[in-house]
């Protein structure tokens, strides 16, 4: 997983809502998120970004830090 940088909506619910990403070096504009669920290692949620592309993002509360993680799965998941 990579560390990043995100901008994200929280409300008073605590839903977390992602709203722009860096990643190497290049602002991404979340335009949807999917699926979503929370495990031992961190809140998970899987966004698409304006170009299309599916990221998974994990937020780890305890850190207060976000990271990207990647898939080289059919289904494009970077």
């Amino acid at each position: 997983m990579d560390p990043i940088e995100v901008t994200a909506h929280f409300d008073h619910q605590g839903t977390i809502t992602p709203i722009h990403f860096t990643w190497k070096g290049r602002l991404q504009r979340v335009e949807s998120t999917g699926r979503r669920w929370d495990d031992e290692s961190g809140q998970h949620m899987l966004v698409m970004v304006s170009s299309g592309r599916i990221y998974k993002l994990t937020y780890k509360s305890e850190e207060g830090r976000w990271y990207l993680s990647r898939s080289t799965s059919e289904r494009q998941v970077v």
